[in-house]
């Protein structure tokens, strides 16, 4: 885990996401302070080769605190609303498949499974499932 977060969330990596044409930042707020937020990609920017023209959700974190309180349904369904404005095709994510109350949440929210990938988490290879929404 150490491993992946000073790769994945070092300063360097995140100047480059923000700084990406192709990749997008919202944040949920509480009582003036950040609850979560999503991280959403197009095009080059997607972490899969996909149809140029979906919209990935790349991450969706919200504190366990509000877990449940609807944050997460909100900006998921903030990436669905730019999707279909920008009329991709379809939004798709990958989630850890040991991750069920994220994998129960996809679903209910109308995402279906459509292929596996491999995550390198530090040295550890794990599975995630790949969802997708269509309309």
């Amino acid at each position: 885990m150490e491993k992946y977060l000073a790769e994945r969330f070092s300063l360097e990596t995140l100047r480059a996401e923000l700084s990406s044409p192709h990749s997008e930042f919202y944040f949920a707020e509480a009582d003036q302070q950040i609850v979560g937020y999503l991280k959403i990609n197009s095009g080059e920017a997607q972490t899969e080769p996909q149809n140029p023209r979906a919209l990935e959700i790349e991450r969706i974190y919200v504190q366990k605190a509000f877990h449940g309180k609807k944050a997460g349904k909100l900006l998921c369904q903030k990436a669905i609303d730019i999707a279909k404005a920008q009329q991709a095709p379809y939004v798709w994510l990958g989630v850890w498949e040991q991750n069920h109350r994220a994998v129960a949440f996809y679903k209910k929210n109308g995402f279906v499974e459509f292929d596996k990938h491999i995550f390198k988490l530090g040295n550890d290879e794990q599975t995630d499932l790949m969802m997708k929404l269509e309309w």
